[in-house]
């Protein structure tokens, strides 16, 4: 099993939804993923060949491949994977080893299908429950399918009989995140993120009981996820403390490069959040994620010019990666290229449109500046649908309602409602409270 970042990733935004999350498997036929998040992957000869022997095995069950996450969370239950019966008189087929399902499963995960992913690891589960990658696999494609609670199942029955992977308390920490981040009743669910902190003590444990040449790595995975526990919790302070921490053992991993100038961000300090962007950049070039964020704190800081060559660089290295692309439309629009902002503001919506909230606000932006009301309403209305706990979408959102325009009348008690929810979020927002005062 080789070392990866993949559980290195950010589940948080503005990387949300675990992007560069990749399965940490590699078989012994060698069809472990690499660590990448440019887009879709050719497969390779033996996995397509792979794909190729599974297809008709699959093909059935491809049919009824869970849809599409919606806003509320689907049902905790799905169907077993479909075999075709044996023609009378036939002795059956042998069924595939759990380890072929597993590499499909992988391979699938990896191009975000996470549909079919789930078929192949419920597929590989039931051939052989023993096998790790098949219940690793499982639970983290159930958990980006909102299954949260057959997930939290799969991960701990995971950690019980395999109780040295490291791997597998990762994933079960962050499906305790992801269900605490996707419901919008937290009632039932506080003790969430504290259940997630004892998993990665008990993940820490057990890597300070495994391989000694792997022990500052998996620390430092432990460590970074923690960080994003605390980052939850609020506890800034703690957070930047702790992938500080993961930092200094593993120093040239850039996915935690970003998380400290994300934290930084976060807590308004633009210097140190450029300063970590930047290493960020330098540790690992070709990711996206890291020049597209750089160049928008460039943006941010005044220097327009900079920006604007690191977001171009980022959305042509990656013109498939709609963070990358909607990065780029950021900095336009800041820029004040409103022609080039539309664009890939556009452009990155249509590649994944639940996924970036803070697009959506731009196009509700550049609407409101050029007076479309009905359409800066629009966007700023799935803005905060998908980020409700924002203040400046609501702020936003409030004062597209407060004008008026040739295609939309104002709307001072939804203006007014708005407003006061960004108030009530951020007790000293100005901009808010002055529109409240408005509005009243």
């Amino acid at each position: 099993m080789p070392n990866s970042n993949a559980e290195m990733a950010p589940n948080l935004a503005p990387r949300s939804a675990w992007p560069k999350v990749v399965l940490d498997l590699c078989l012994a036929q060698g069809l472990g993923p690499q660590n990448s998040v440019r887009g879709r992957r050719v497969p390779s000869r033996r996995a397509a060949a792979l794909l190729v022997a599974l297809n008709l095995t699959l093909s059935a069950a491809q049919t009824a491949a869970p849809a599409a996450p919606s806003s509320t969370p689907p049902a905790t239950t799905a169907p077993s994977v479909p075999v075709p019966a044996p023609a009378a008189g036939l002795p059956a087929k042998p069924r595939p080893p759990a380890a072929n399902y597993v590499a499909l499963g992988v391979l699938y995960y990896d191009q975000g299908n996470f549909g079919d992913a789930y078929l192949a690891f419920r597929a590989a589960a039931e051939a052989d429950p023993s096998v790790s990658g098949a219940l690793l696999g499982l639970g983290r494609t159930q958990s980006r399918l909102r299954l949260y609670g057959p997930a939290l199942d799969t991960l701990k029955k995971l950690v019980a009989q395999d109780p040295r992977n490291v791997s597998g308390y990762l994933a079960l920490a962050q499906a305790y995140q992801a269900q605490y981040v996707g419901t919008s009743d937290r009632s039932p669910i506080l003790g969430n993120l504290d259940a997630a902190l004892k998993v990665l003590d008990a993940g820490e444990a057990a890597t300070r009981g495994g391989e000694s040449d792997k022990l500052d790595l998996n620390l430092s995975k432990v460590y970074n996820e923690r960080g994003y526990i605390y980052r939850l919790q609020q506890q800034s302070d703690k957070a930047i403390e702790t992938f500080k921490k993961a930092n200094t053992l593993n120093p040239d991993n850039g996915i935690i490069l970003y998380n400290i100038g994300d934290m930084y961000y976060a807590t308004g300090d633009i210097p140190q959040a450029l300063n970590y962007l930047q290493l960020a950049v330098i540790a690992d070039p070709s990711d996206p994620f890291n020049r597209a964020y750089y160049a928008k704190l460039l943006a941010l800081s005044g220097n327009i010019n900079a920006a604007k060559s690191e977001a171009a660089q980022a959305a042509r290295v990656a013109p498939q990666n709609p963070y990358a692309v909607g990065q780029y439309g950021v900095v336009s629009y800041l820029a004040k290229d409103a022609k080039t902002a539309r664009t890939q503001l556009l452009a990155s919506i249509k590649l994944d449109p639940l996924r970036y909230p803070e697009f959506y606000y731009y196009m509700g932006r550049l609407e409101l500046d050029q007076g479309n009301l009905k359409e800066a309403r629009n966007n700023l209305t799935k803005s905060v649908a998908l980020a409700s706990t924002t203040p400046e979408y609501l702020y936003y959102l409030g004062l597209s309602y407060e004008r008026s325009g040739q295609d939309a009348a104002p709307d001072k008690i939804k203006a007014l409602d708005s407003y006061s929810r960004a108030a009530r979020l951020a007790p000293n927002y100005q901009l808010a409270l002055d529109g409240v005062q408005r509005t009243r």
